[in-house]
């Protein structure tokens, strides 16, 4: 199960500032006008041993007629109902403000753990200013400064306590395949074909699916896990801003699987969402089959499967290798083949090669066609091998690894994917002095 931390609080509390602390990163946007973080913004933070996943909502703002702060207050919502652990962030300077209240009433419903951060606590006498916080009835807060850093280790040392509390399932040692893509595309049809049964109520509505479920599937002579995101949403949900709450399911379904099965509506084609979901499995080295749904909708010539093959490539590169397989919910057609797909790029996935297989194969080629000199210096890769981990990684071992080009790491990575077959699967090079 994937822990996620949600980063809440009204604008211009440093919540960006938060994050790019705890992912040491600067994607978020910070600017001392409200509102700034439009978008969430999602990344990976490790403390303690434990990785988990931080996302910053933008800010909550009560009674505004701006839409731009409504849209904001209702992915607040989204991310408190998908996070495992919420850190409500304060200003220390500002104390407690009506918008603050709101917030605090929000999170003592959702029955979610929630750290109550006090911010910008940069000297003595805030620290003491803090305790006016108590008043919220979130429990204590925690005293940090998110710029200089200062409180957060103690903040992490209780965060990833509770999320190593939060997961307490059995794991079963299956492949699990994520059924993931934006609403309405066909998802809980997908299952329906599949499992045979109506387990998923289907309506034309985006967005009626809610909650995540897993389901074993042990039919002819197939057994794994396959993640969905199941369920009835209610009807007064529908307006929230659903390619949010597609990506904030994503993250969870993506995180939890192995190989994730992109569904994407055959008429709309590959859009800006479903590539941004791509990505997302991509970065976490998951395995990737593309499914266009509702095939059975387009006019077809001799090329048509095959054009609209390339247009997916050329939209998803440089990672090209990833199979397409075209199904129909409606008439089941390829439902199965996609699941048989998925099988093989698991398979690819977990693929070990011996060293000395590795060797003998990648060796010749690299003497053949090895890394361009930079300033006279000549790179020689003397050793390859794979490292233990939970996706395929190389390590080349050479003189020079600094000189060698994102361009020729490409190159070998090609020539990988055809000598090896790793379709559909994300590999990792890295260059190591020898």
């Amino acid at each position: 199960m994937a822990n996620i931390a949600a980063i809440v609080g009204r604008p211009n509390v440093g919540k960006s500032t938060l994050f790019n602390r705890l992912t040491e990163s600067r994607k978020a946007i910070v600017d001392a006008e409200s509102g700034v973080t439009r978008d969430r913004h999602y990344g990976k933070s490790e403390w303690n041993g434990l990785e988990f996943s931080v996302i910053d909502t933008g800010g909550y703002v009560k009674g505004s007629d701006d839409v731009f702060e409504g849209e904001i207050r209702k992915q607040v919502t989204l991310a408190i109902d998908e996070a495992s652990v919420i850190l409500f962030v304060l200003d220390v300077a500002e104390g407690i403000t009506e918008d603050d209240k709101v917030v605090a009433n929000i999170l003592r419903k959702s029955k979610k753990k929630v750290f109550v951060v006090s911010n910008k606590v940069d000297n003595f006498v805030r620290q003491g200013m803090s305790g006016e916080f108590y008043a919220l009835g979130l429990g204590d807060p925690y005293n940090i400064s998110a710029i200089s850093g200062s409180g957060t280790g103690e903040l992490l040392d209780d965060v990833v306590k509770a999320m190593d509390a939060d997961i307490k399932e059995e794991v079963i040692d299956i492949p699990k395949f994520a059924i993931v893509g934006r609403p309405n595309v066909g998802k809980s049809s997908f299952i329906n074909a599949l499992l045979g049964k109506e387990r998923n109520i289907v309506t034309p509505i985006a967005g009626t699916t809610r909650d995540s479920v897993n389901t074993r599937y042990t039919a002819f002579g197939h057994d794994f896990l396959l993640i969905d995101t199941a369920g009835i949403r209610k009807k007064s949900k529908v307006e929230e801003d659903l390619e949010f709450y597609s990506v904030m399911r994503s993250i969870r379904a993506i995180e939890d699987c192995d190989v994730v099965l992109l569904l994407i509506d055959a008429q709309l084609g590959l859009e800006a969402q479903d590539i941004n979901i791509f990505h997302l499995a991509e970065s976490n080295r998951k395995g990737v089959v593309i499914v266009v749904n509702k095939w059975d909708l387009i006019e077809k010539n001799t090329n048509s499967t095959k054009e609209y093959e390339e247009k997916i490539r050329e939209k998803l590169a440089p990672f090209r290798d990833v199979p397409i397989v075209f199904t129909s919910t409606l008439t089941k057609q390829r439902v199965l083949k996609a699941i048989e797909t998925a099988e093989k790029v698991n398979e690819n996935r977990t693929k070990v090669i011996k060293t000395r297989h590795l060797n003998d194969v990648m060796l010749p080629i690299v003497e053949n066609q090895p890394p361009a000199a930079i300033k006279g210096k000549h790179v020689k890769i003397k050793f390859i091998n794979q490292l233990p981990t939970h996706a395929p990684t190389f390590a080349f071992y050479c003189n020079l690894p600094q000189y060698v080009t994102e361009a020729y790491i490409r190159f070998l990575e090609n020539r990988m994917r055809a000598e090896f077959d790793f379709t559909g699967v994300p590999i990792q090079i890295f260059m190591r002095k020898k």
